[in-house]
């Protein structure tokens, strides 16, 4: 069995809980059970507040994030790191896991050129050091490879088993997601097939970040392939429908991903469901 969760950003741009906990009774009834919140801005999340949610609600919390502009991990790594500290402590603090999401580089960043060695070398110290920083507040990291639109450094599955296995540290995972994938895998099996021995998340999202099913993802062979591999973690579903200010630019979302937005869940979770259950895959 899957849990299936939703990213904030198909409600709100931030993580607000009055206004999702508005939006709980529509939310349940489509049986999700994980939130992932995202920690663009630590200092701004009720700590307090969140946890109360997740154990009023029963659901469970995962925190992502994608590095700001200034994050240099090579050049930087000090100062990203020390950005980092307070993005493991709320992860800590809420009942979360790990921390996942574009903790590598910064969304939209990117040379138009394979990564060059000092690029990886530097990326991979720094991410042994964030490695080490996580597993001292008793969490997992995820990296999430993006398209190359997005970034140059990592960008499939088998990109970021390299980077695993070079780096060495056994709290880290791969947080795939189907959008990406749709733009750079040559097929969903051969993403998630060479992801596999470190898969620990998933993102189900459609070609157009908007509402799944209205899109280009073939959904049957994206489920098939999750369910080949025996993948039992969180599938949440991404949508851009609203999207935080700090990271719109990097993800190029400037209109609407869907023409009703509320049809990202009450469409969207349904579809999604339908088409695991296709898989054989049971999500709770």
């Amino acid at each position: 069995m899957n849990t299936l969760g939703l990213h904030t950003f198909a409600i709100a741009p931030v993580w607000d809980i009055a206004l999702i906990e508005a939006e709980m009774e529509r939310i349940r009834s489509h049986g999700v059970g994980l939130f992932e919140i995202p920690l663009l801005r630590p200092e701004e999340i009720d700590v307090a507040g969140t946890l109360a949610f997740s154990q009023r609600h029963s659901v469970e919390i995962i925190c992502s994030l994608g590095l700001p502009g200034w994050a240099d991990v090579v050049d930087r790594p000090d100062d990203v790191l020390a950005f980092l500290t307070p993005a493991f402590e709320v992860t800590r603090s809420v009942g979360s896991a790990s921390l996942s999401g574009v903790t590598y580089g910064t969304i939209g960043r990117t040379s138009g050129s394979a990564p060059t060695e000092r690029e990886l070398d530097g990326m991979c110290r720094f991410l042994e050091r964030a490695a080490k920083q996580a597993a001292s507040h008793g969490l997992k990291l995820g990296i999430e490879p993006c398209n190359r639109y997005e970034t140059h450094l990592m960008n499939r599955g088998s990109d970021a088993v390299a980077i695993i296995e070079r780096v060495g540290a056994d709290n880290i995972f791969i947080h795939l997601d189907t959008y990406h994938m749709h733009l750079e895998e040559e097929s969903f099996d051969s993403g998630f097939g060479a992801a596999a021995p470190y898969l620990g998340y998933v993102h189900v999202s459609e070609a157009n970040r908007g509402v799944p099913g209205r899109g280009q993802i073939n959904w049957d062979a994206a489920f098939a392939a999750i369910a080949r591999i025996g993948y039992d973690g969180p599938l949440t579903l991404e949508s851009m429908n609203h999207v935080d200010k700090d990271i719109a630019g990097g993800l190029a979302i400037w209109r609407p991903v869907a023409e009703n937005p509320d049809d990202v869940i009450d469409a969207g979770l349904p579809f999604l469901r339908q088409a695991a259950k296709r898989a054989g895959l049971q999500l709770v």
